[in-house]
């Protein structure tokens, strides 16, 4: 007698993932879009926009334009902008680092931008939800799961994933507002030592060990050459 095939859908895929992002709403129920991210297979398009589309078509220059429009100072209309962008690829992807060890994809192909009716970002979205966990993980052969050797590989891989999107947000500020290097990564520190600040507190996890895994982080892209750790910045 044949055993019968188990067929793994694409919904069963996403099964962890969006546990994951149930629990990420839950860190702030007022404002459960700050840290989670959405599957954009459940999506439509409306006001969504991929982020490597978004920085060739120039969204980026058009919110910078209406942020000055509204703010008193240039400078303070860039940085709100370029952290908003910075948060959207690492910010979020950090609370779930920071709360349980585990990391979606924040790779540009893979990362996508929703506005709000003034323009702001209000959320982000993903094409591949896969969800990487560290060898011993109990969410280890799961669908949509897939395990690194350690917990520093894992800080790597996010780290090599992260970069070209930081990169290009950086070359788009630059270029449109004159935002500096050393400041733009200053904004980055600053999103992922906030993240490993705050989650803990909302999640009800251990705040040394989520400052261990932001610290761990900055050195992962401060070894990819990236000065997140620099404190002279200039504009």
């Amino acid at each position: 007698m044949l055993e019968p095939v188990t067929v793994c859908t694409p919904r069963d895929s996403r099964i962890a993932f969006v546990r994951a992002s149930a629990r990420l709403r839950g860190l702030q129920p007022e404002h459960p879009r700050v840290y989670a991210v959405a599957v954009m297979a459940e999506q439509g398009k409306r006001r969504w926009w991929r982020l490597a589309d978004g920085i060739r078509e120039g969204r980026i220059e058009l919110m910078y334009r209406r942020h000055v429009a509204e703010m008193a100072h240039a400078e303070i209309a860039a940085e709100v902008v370029a952290t908003a962008l910075i948060h959207a690829v690492v910010g979020r992807v950090m609370a779930m680092l920071v709360s349980e060890g585990r990391a979606w994809d924040p790779g540009l192909e893979n990362l996508w931008i929703h506005t709000d009716n003034d323009g702001g970002i209000d959320w982000a979205g993903l094409v591949d939800t896969t969800i990487r966990v560290v060898d011993g993980d109990r969410l280890i052969g799961r669908p949509g799961v897939v395990a690194l050797p350690c917990e520093q590989a894992l800080y790597v891989w996010l780290a090599h994933r992260c970069e070209p999107g930081l990169a290009l947000v950086q070359e788009a500020m630059a270029r449109c507002a004159g935002l500096g290097v050393r400041r733009f990564w200053s904004l980055v520190a600053e999103s992922i030592v906030g993240a490993a600040t705050y989650v803990p507190a909302l999640a009800g996890t251990s705040s040394s060990e989520g400052a261990q895994r932001g610290q761990a982080m900055l050195a992962a892209l401060e070894d990819r050459g990236l000065p997140v750790r620099r404190t002279c910045f200039v504009r």
